[in-house]
């Protein structure tokens, strides 16, 4: 029973570590094929993947009676808005820029849980909070001047993701009294499929066939294959359980690792220089997740929740 205890810490490494990696798996995809075809490839996949193991009988989904008004809104939130938002605050910013945005998450989601959850952090858990997000905002910074003097529209929109973001959290920790990880997953991915793959095909010049052509393509097949089937049904997955188990702020706080991660595959696989200024961020990172989890008791699974 007491590994039980540790389960959401082991799914939040988990999905922040997968996370970690999509930044790199994504630049490779995007080199051959635009962003929102690639998102289109990534959920039809995953799509395709959940639909394939609902009917072989190795995942169980039970929408009947049950309030999918609020599950369709979670799915709009993530994948639909977010990935708009933050794909469009991306193109209109600086990389830096964009970095600070989204580290704000965490603390989005630790106020809007206070709001409507009534899930509020210890002192000591905020602290570690802050921590976990100033490393984000130490490393960015000093990668580079942050001007955001002209770029007032841009963090606009990318505020738009942050906000999709904690709503997305929120919701989905609400909405796992009703339904279980898998069923929330199974929405989302499945939300992403027909939303992404319209925009792709709206902005598309070529014909409906050529539209599957990069798909033959092994540079852009296994892109396809990590994005799809690990970040988008394995790590959403995890994801959405850590929401069930723990409070929303403490599950928010792991997707700063998801930095952490990014920097190491980015020495690793693509040669890129590590800085100290790095390694001070992740430390720092890696502080905050471990204090705010330590912190904040990590709740035994309650019996109105799905297992």
């Amino acid at each position: 029973m007491e590994i039980k205890k540790y389960l959401p810490l082991m799914a939040g490494i988990t999905f922040s570590t997968i996370f970690g990696f999509t930044f790199m798996f994504t630049k490779e995809g995007l080199e051959f094929v635009s962003i929102f075809h690639l998102l289109g490839f990534r959920f039809s996949l995953a799509a395709i993947g959940m639909t394939i193991l609902k009917y072989i009988g190795l995942i169980k989904l039970e929408f009947k009676g049950k309030d999918l008004k609020s599950l369709f809104i979670l799915a709009t939130a993530q994948p639909g808005l977010y990935f708009i938002f933050e794909t469009l605050g991306v193109n209109m910013t600086a990389s830096s820029e964009a970095g600070l945005m989204i580290s704000l998450i965490p603390v989005v989601v630790t106020i809007m849980a206070a709001i409507f959850l009534n899930e509020r952090p210890t002192k000591k858990q905020l602290i570690f909070v802050i921590l976990s997000v100033a490393g984000v905002i130490f490393i960015t910074l000093m990668k580079g001047s942050t001007d955001v003097a002209n770029n007032y529209l841009g963090m606009l929109v990318l505020m738009g993701a942050v906000i999709m973001g904690g709503i997305y959290n929120i919701l989905s920790r609400k909405l796992s009294l009703d339904f279980t990880p898998v069923e929330i997953t199974y929405m989302m991915v499945w939300y992403g499929t027909v939303l992404f793959n319209i925009i792709a095909i709206i902005r598309y010049n070529g014909t409906f066939i050529n539209y599957f052509q990069p798909l033959t393509e092994i540079k852009v097949l296994i892109p396809v294959f990590y994005l799809g089937i690990l970040a988008s049904v394995v790590a959403f997955f995890m994801m959405n359980y850590t929401l069930s188990r723990v409070q929303a702020s403490q599950a928010a706080v792991f997707a700063n690792l998801t930095t952490v991660v990014s920097i190491i595959a980015g020495v690793v696989f693509r040669g890129e220089n590590f800085y100290w200024f790095q390694f001070v961020g992740a430390t720092m990172i890696i502080i905050g997740v471990w204090g705010t989890n330590y912190y904040g008791e990590l709740e035994q699974p309650a019996e109105e929740l799905p297992g």
